[in-house]
């Protein structure tokens, strides 16, 4: 199941963190197939970025604010009306959450509690969907891949302050929007795709030692995660907004990932597949003993399959793939939009 263009044309879409990686491709998408859509966000802070290389300010209603100033949030809002709103801006870095562990709960709780603030009691709402993590659950390292109705938690400040996000929003959608507007939560895998530029994020930390001629660093080699392309994940996300707009019975919280009998990549096996990829040196392993990432991590997709319809289209390998390809040929001067644009078509077509 894909995204319906047909849905989207016309809405009103309130997309936060559009500055993003997530979403500026989520601006992209969404402008793509005709939607009005209205971004709020922070101005990008990794040089460069995909929302500047993109041109994605000129794509949509492009508003800087920051989701921890309430008052800021309100004044913004208070002139529109929207029909779908995707709350994606947050501080989604684990390290950076461990470094600055109260600016991270400042805008991925209480940022989320001032958005749905700001929109309770709006007229029109058809679907409020914030997005979450696939680090929301406590993970007791079993191995096991963790179902929405699992415990939540989390030991570092970015896990535990998404898990937090999740009750506020459960208890914002129960006070303040139940029967009238559906508010529910989505659970994304661990996300790569061209255009990421971050800091600490595995493909973007592998292009940045590739252009530069030297070698990638990895801590936890080998580590698993429920790798997914990015537009398969955005995917997920539009196809789950539909489905809350016309169906107030959806379950208020699900998981996107790769599919359940796709291949597993550890974090070096993916490292050598996009090194190898790149013509790079091979990747260097320095150990962390102080680290408390989780270092297995697993998410079942069977809710998202048999309520959707929907499946991660990309296994793996080849979401490493087309990300490779992606910054191979921005490398080589392709336009950041133009390729934007192709890999949706192709994602579209497949």
């Amino acid at each position: 199941m894909r995204p319906d263009p047909g849905f989207w044309s016309g809405k009103r879409v309130l997309l936060t963190g559009h500055s993003g990686f997530k979403g500026a491709w989520a601006a992209l998408w969404l402008a793509r197939m005709g939607a009005d859509v209205t971004g709020l966000s922070l101005a990008p802070e990794d040089q460069p970025s995909l929302f500047e290389l993109a041109g994605v300010a000129g794509r949509v209603d492009h508003r800087i604010v920051d989701l921890r100033d309430r008052a800021a949030v309100g004044t913004v809002l208070d002139d529109q009306d929207f029909d779908i709103v995707l709350h994606m801006a947050a501080q989604a870095l684990v390290r950076e959450s461990i470094r600055d562990p109260i600016a991270t709960f400042a805008t991925n709780v209480m940022g989320t509690a001032h958005l749905l603030d700001a929109l309770r009691g709006r007229d029109g709402l058809r679907a409020v969907l914030v997005i979450t993590s696939d680090k929301v659950y406590a993970n007791a390292e079993t191995g096991r891949a963790f179902a929405e109705g699992d415990a939540l938690g989390g030991k570092d400040p970015y896990s535990a302050s998404k898990a937090a996000a999740e009750i506020v929003t459960s208890s914002f959608a129960r006070s303040y929007f139940a029967g009238r507007v559906p508010v529910a939560t989505a659970r994304g895998g661990n996300v790569i795709g061209g255009g990421d530029f971050s800091r600490d994020r595995i493909m973007a930390d592998i292009v940045r030692a590739a252009l530069a001629g030297g070698e990638t660093v990895l801590r936890h080699p080998e580590a698993t995660r429920p790798w997914q392309h990015v537009l398969d994940c955005v995917a997920g996300y539009l196809v789950y907004a539909e489905r809350l707009s016309s169906d107030p019975a959806a379950p208020a919280a699900l998981n996107f990932g790769p599919r359940p009998d796709g291949p597993v990549l550890t974090v070096g096996e993916l490292a050598t597949r996009a090194i190898d990829a790149l013509g790079a040196k091979p990747w260097r392993h320095e150990p962390d003993s102080t680290s408390i990432e989780a270092r297995t991590l697993g998410i079942d997709t069977t809710l998202a399959g048999s309520l959707l319809g929907f499946a991660s289209r990309l296994d793996a390998p080849d979401a490493v793939d087309w990300t490779v390809d992606w910054y191979r040929r921005w490398s080589q001067g392709s336009d950041a939009a133009l390729l934007c644009d192709e890999q949706i078509s192709r994602y579209e077509d497949s």
